[in-house]
Parts: structure tokens; sequence; C-alpha cells
């Protein structure tokens, strides 16, 4: 079974299409699909099918449209009931999603190597796969939820394709392609960059430059903002005669900042726009993250704090500020998958390598890091790879961001040993073993950032309107960023409904984390992943203490509540403190440690035991 949603919502079967009907069905499959094996809650299924206000029937409905499903679809594909949803198994098909990522992160690692041919059938490759609008034929509530970050995906592809095919001199082919995609998308600086360098490049200077200033205008009249630092080094350039055609600077990059042939790599995701609340602690890590004079950097950087409160977020944005200051690149990789699982050291490494300009036969070895029978053959190739890390690394004024650490151990292997380059780490637990890091811990906003980043997101008219549920939406969030954006999307996704609409579905404490959901964004996933991390039995221990409430509490009461020693309590409440899903909030008069849990982990460990109290239902 082949399935399609880079397009109309298909499943095919060999040569024969199979009937999805209607938009529900094709919504089903779709959202089905795009959890990519994880279970889709009802609820989730019910805001995507009918928006927030389903029927009465909801529940009857969706059991019926995934009976349908399981119908056309064949013994080949499993629906399963996963309470408190549906997860869909199909090992032994294909998605065109799947195979659009995989050839673009192939694409991604050998545009990164200076491989552009490649890169070019790569990309190109990937952006053939899309036959049009993706997911279409679904509710305009799937599509809303999701279509931007799809399309978003797929502009991302094409700007490197074309990045590509610039450095390898393919301008005047290139010229009618950018010019209707930056008439079709006017806002998007680098395809506007792209097209400058390729006017220029066809002797068409005037012209370039006439694109630059229409550009400059449009983002004055819509956003109020001026060019950004692509499109207006890419102006400078073409005004002192240094935007070349030679390799490397394509882009829009000048000429005269290319380099001597090794990569330097910039493999930062996008900047974010806004960053509320975390101004002190932004200035503080830009100033940790110059170098010394004698150009050594400040070595490691930690930023700690609960699931939710902003981490990369603060990372990403602070790296963009300070990669002036590493010349020789900017490297980013993901330590964790999407449900918190530690990715492999292996992996890791290999992606890292390929950016540094270096493909190690190792990678394509079979096996993994840490395989089930632990040879001494799997334990060769990683310390080989980390010594060709250590190489490819050595001496270069690197900015090397690891996001989501697990521990200190996945580290480790991932640390140049060059004391010119510096390491930013982002993760949930405190890892004591950091050599020489700095930490920052972010905390929830206080109240009036809080309010000032559900303002960016929603806008201010339906919170002006009732201060008074404005209040209750802000005292709902705990002042954590990720349950703010949020309720901020979804009162900005229905501008004419009241900030009361929202702040009365969030006032149930037992649905409160299901509300706290929308458009990928999921307090209770981002929780999840957290305890995910931590020895199985700690989930019980959560439960337990979830009855505590948010008073502070000490050690002793603990105890009692676990029915343990003290000490052996002390032990649990310290792992959670690691795990960021409890805070010490100061100590009692003689001087013992107090313990308070957030409102959304409470909320949180009190939905574990409900789902499983409740029975497996069909």
């Amino acid at each position: 079974m082949d399935f399609r949603v880079l397009g109309p919502v298909e499943a095919m079967r060999g040569a024969d299409r199979v009937a999805l009907t209607g938009s529900k069905v094709p919504t089903v499959l779709a959202a089905l699909l795009l959890a990519r094996g994880r279970v889709v809650s009802d609820a989730r299924m019910s805001t995507l099918l009918w928006g927030w206000e389903p029927p009465a029937t909801s529940g009857a409905q969706i059991y019926t449209y995934m009976s349908r499903l399981r119908k056309l679809l064949g013994d080949e594909v499993a629906i399963e009931r996963r309470p408190p949803g549906y997860a869909l198994r199909a090992p032994r098909s294909t998605v065109d999603l799947i195979e659009f990522e995989r050839l673009a992160e192939r694409g991604r690692a050998e545009l990164a190597a200076g491989r552009n041919r490649e890169a070019s059938a790569l990309l190109g490759r990937a952006l053939g796969l899309w036959r049009g609008t993706g997911i279409s034929g679904v509710t305009d509530h799937l599509a809303e939820a999701e279509l931007p970050r799809l399309e978003e995906a797929r502009m991302h592809v094409l700007e490197r394709r074309i990045e590509a095919d610039l450095a390898l001199g393919r301008h005047e082919r290139l010229t009618a392609e950018l010019t209707g995609l930056v008439a079709e998308y006017p806002l998007r600086e680098k395809l506007r960059a792209q097209l400058m360098t390729a006017l220029y490049r066809c002797g068409r200077q005037a012209e370039a430059l006439r694109s630059y200033h229409e550009g400059r205008d449009v983002l004055a009249d819509q956003l109020g903002i001026d060019p950004g630092e692509t499109l207006g080094s890419t102006y400078h350039a073409v005004l002192v005669g240094k935007l070349g055609p030679g390799p490397g600077a394509g882009g829009g990059a000048p000429a005269a900042d290319a380099d001597d042939g090794a990569p330097r790599p910039s493999m930062l995701p996008a900047d974010v726009e806004e960053l509320i609340g975390r101004e002190g602690e932004l200035e503080s890590m830009r100033k940790q993250l110059t170098p010394e004079p004698d150009g050594r950097g400040p070595r490691g950087l930690l930023v700690t704090g609960m699931a939710g409160v902003g981490k990369t977020a603060l990372a990403v944005r602070a790296a963009h500020a300070a990669a002036r200051h590493y010349p020789d690149g900017q490297l980013f990789a993901e330590l964790t998958t999407a449900d918190g699982t530690p990715r492999s050291v292996r992996d890791v490494l290999t992606m890292l390598l390929r950016a540094l300009g270096a493909v190690p036969d190792l990678a394509d070895a079979p096996g993994g890091v840490g395989g089930a029978d632990g040879s001494s053959d799997e334990r060769t190739c990683l310390d080989e790879l980390i010594r060709l890390y250590r190489i490819r690394t050595a001496g270069k004024r690197l900015l090397v961001v690891l996001d989501g650490a697990v521990d200190s151990g996945q580290l480790e292997p991932l640390v140049p040993g060059s004391p010119e380059a510096t390491v930013l780490i982002t993760s949930r637990a405190r890892l004591p073993r950091v050599t020489q890091a700095r930490t920052t811990v972010l905390t929830p906003l206080e109240d009036g950032a809080a309010l000032d980043l559900l303002v960016s997101v929603a806008g201010r008219a339906q919170l002006l309107a009732d201060p008074a549920a404005t209040q209750a939406l802000l005292a709902r969030c705990g002042g954590l960023p990720l349950a703010l954006r949020v309720v901020g999307s979804r009162l900005a996704s229905r501008p004419r409904w009241p900030a009361s609409w929202l702040a009365n579905r969030l006032a149930e404490p037992s649905t409160r984390l299901r509300e706290l959901s929308y458009g990928g964004l999921d307090v209770r996933g981002a929780l999840l992943t957290s305890l995910r991390q931590l020895p199985r039995h700690t989930g019980r221990t959560l439960m337990c203490l979830a009855a505590l409430g948010t008073e502070p509490f000490r050690a002793e009461t603990a105890a009692r509540c676990l029915a343990e020693p003290e000490s052996t309590a002390e032990q649990r409440l310290e792992r959670l403190v690691d795990a960021a899903l409890l805070d010490i909030c100061g100590v009692d008069r003689l001087g013992r440690p107090l313990y308070r849990f957030h409102e959304l982990v409470v909320l949180f460990s009190q939905s574990l035991g409900r789902a499983r109290a409740e029975p497996a239902r069909t």
C-alpha cells in the first residue's frame, strides 16, 4: 500500500486508487499518517474533523470512520485502538512524506558537504513528490493545523535546491523560476536574495537592485521591518561587485566570504521571531558566547528547565546572535526523537561529520552503536567516528548546539576537543557532569511576560475585550510558554470567539491538558517525553505525589505519601528534580529543602492515573 499526502490524500494498492469519498475519511487517514505511528487521541481527531463544535455523536462517528477505513485498506494496514485514540501501523507500506523527508535530509547533507550536483538531484527528487497543495481533500480544520508546516518544509527544500543550482552556475535557467517564486512569496527574503544573485550573474545588475528595493518596500509596508542580513548583504555585494559566479556564492552570500574550500556549516534552525520574557537570559548568554580575546570560547553552556519552558527557542536565538563569533560554522543536532527516545550517538556523529565535509564509510556499516550484542566491532566503529570528529573540529571556531540531551554520557563524544569551539546544550536534566558548563535555568514566565507572550500570539482584541477571562487563561497556563502559545494559537484561529470561550474550556482540571494541544503543540506530550526518559517506576511516584498538589512540601511528607523511608523518598524526589518535573522552591526554617509541583505537572500526573484506570476500548 502506498500512501500519499503531498497533494490529494490518496491510498494506492498497486496501480489502483482506493476510493476515499468525502472529506472525513481522507481526514482520518491523513491524521493517522501524519502522526507517524503515534496515537491520535479522540479529542484531537474530533477537532480535526469538526473544529471546536463537534456533534454530540462525535465518538460514534469516529468509530464509524475507522471501521470504514479498515475495510477500504484491507489486512495489510492495521488501525489499532489505543486509548485515548487510534494509531495506524503499516510496516510494509510507503508514505510520500517520509520519502520526501529522507531525500531532503540526504540533499541537505550533500549541500553542507559542498557536493552541489548531488544535492540538487536529491532535493529535486524530493520536490518532485509533490502533486499540488498538500493534504488536499481534507477538512479545513486539518488543513489549518498541518498544511503550514508541510508548505514550510517544501519551501526550505526548494530554497536549498536553488542554492545548489546557483553554486553550479545555473543562474540563467533560474531567473524565470525565481521571478515567479518571488512574485508568489514576496516576503521570503532568501528567495529574493537568490533572484538578485541570479540576475547579477546574468549581467542584469540594475534589475537585481530594483528587486531589492521592491522587497524592502514590501517588508516595510506589510510587516514594518527592514530587510534582514541575508538580503542586506546580497544588496551590498551587488553594489560593490563582489557577488561572483563561483561555487560557494549561491543563495545570495557574497563571494568575498567564500572560504578556502573547507565547509562552513550553518545548521541552525530558523531564528524565532520573538523571545518574550527572556531578555535578561538572552543578554547573559550573548555575553557568555562571546569568545575571549585569545579566541577561546566558553567551552560549555547549558540551558535547562521543564518541558515547554522555551529552552530550544532561547538557545537558537542566542546561537544566531553569536554566529559571527564562530566563522568556521555552526552545527546543530537534535539528540532525541519526537517521543523523547535518545538518538544514536553514531547517527548524530555521522550527520555532523557530513556537515563538516566528511563522509565516513562507517556510517553505512550494519548495526548501531550500543547494539544488543555489544560487539567490539561496534565499539571500534564508534571510536573511529569520534576520532574523525575530533580531527575535523580541531582548531576550528565552531558553535555546536546540542538540543535535548538526556544525560552526560550522550554528550561526551559530541564535544569537540578544540578549545576554540563552544558547545551550547539544552536539556531537561541538570547534567552535573557537563564540564565547565555555565547553566541557565529557565522557569515559567511572570504574569507580565506571560501576558505579553499571549498577546503576541493571539492579538489584543479578544484579550482586551474580557480582562477577567484573560487573567483566567494566564492562571491556567501557569506561565509555561508552550501552554501560552497553544492558547494564543487557538484564539488567533477563532478571532470572533471571546476569550471566555476558551477560559471556560480550560476551567475543568481533568480535561485541561486535552485542551492545551493545538497544531502540533501539545503540553501533555511534552511532559510525557520527560517521564519516558526516567525509570518506569517514576510514573507511580509521580502519581502518588500528585495528591500533594501545588503547595510546598518536604521529603518527610513525600515519604509518608509513598510509604517509604525518607532517604528513599529523597532519592525519588531528586530524580524528579533532575528531570525538571519537580522544583526546589526554597528551604524551611531548619534548612531542609521544600519541593513544589507546577500545576500542569500535577494535572499530568493525575491524567496518568486516569489512563491506567480506563478500561481498554475497541
